[in-house]
């Protein structure tokens, strides 16, 4: 059954460009995250090298995370969350190269850095949103880690058996897992479709911000389960110690790119 389209509410076009072809948002079932999947996955393999060539990028900018952040647990921790809320951004290529293969057009990498420049001013406004999310993010962590965590910090070896399976923190634990979960879902919320949208159309960062949180709204089931799903693949991904990323984050943005056409292809 095709999904119903639903026009955005006047209030929510209040200051935005109207000069640009605002999308429509569509009703989809909750199961339609697993055809984003499976259309991600055909894009991958239409352009497999490619694609592998950002994940591998992604991963080895992981890696460096990683080496960065381990010796100090806090910033380790607000690192990882903080490099997953601006992978959007960082799939923007992505994005281009399933936008392109919709289009019936292969891809090679010079062609895939439109995806940062067609909208590059507002991609560089979104970018900056998201940099200052990692920024208070990371004193956030270092604030909750200073309130509820009493004397030296372990090491990251030790971190995880020490303060979140102990039992000895819990309230830190509590604290610091509901924060980074309402950010977190804050981000996923702002970013969902909107920075396909910044690849796609001539838009500005309001717009697609606010035709992002309009999807979620609208679909709160299909995007809640779009959530877990990504949740899981980045979780599968370190649990292959990054390798996993290579193929998983591409997927992922592949996907990431249907999820935008289906919700809001005219």
């Amino acid at each position: 059954m095709s999904p119903t389209r639903i026009p955005m509410e006047q209030g929510q076009s209040a200051g935005l460009d109207h000069d640009s072809d605002l999308p429509t948002i569509r009703l989809v079932p909750t199961t339609r995250p697993l055809d984003w999947l499976r259309m991600g996955w055909q894009d991958f393999r239409s352009n497999p090298l490619l694609s592998a060539g950002y994940g591998l990028v992604c991963t080895l900018a992981g890696y460096e995370i990683l080496l960065l952040g381990a010796p100090h647990p806090y910033l380790f921790t607000a690192m990882v969350s903080g490099f997953m809320l601006v992978a959007p951004l960082l799939a923007a290529g992505l994005y281009e190269i399933s936008r392109r293969h919709d289009d019936g057009m292969t891809t090679n990498f010079r062609q895939s850095l439109q995806g940062w420049t067609r909208n590059g001013d507002a991609m560089a406004i979104f970018g900056l949103v998201l940099v200052l999310v990692v920024i208070a993010w990371e004193r956030l962590s270092a604030i909750l880690f200073a309130l509820f965590y009493g004397g030296d910090l372990p090491s990251i070896e030790s971190f995880v058996a020490t303060v979140f399976l102990s039992g000895n923190y819990l309230a830190f634990v509590i604290a610091y897992v509901l924060a980074g979960a309402l950010l977190a879902a804050l981000v996923f919320a702002m970013s969902a479709i909107s920075v396909p949208m910044l690849v796609d159309r001539e838009v500005d960062v309001v717009t697609a911000i606010t035709t992002s949180l309009g999807a979620v709204r609208r679909n709160p089931a299909a995007m809640t389960l779009w959530a877990a799903l990504l949740v899981a693949l980045v979780v599968v991904g370190f649990a292959t110690l990054l390798l996993g990323m290579i193929v998983l984050l591409p997927w992922a943005a592949h996907a990431t790119w249907h999820a935008y056409r289906d919700l809001t292809q005219p």
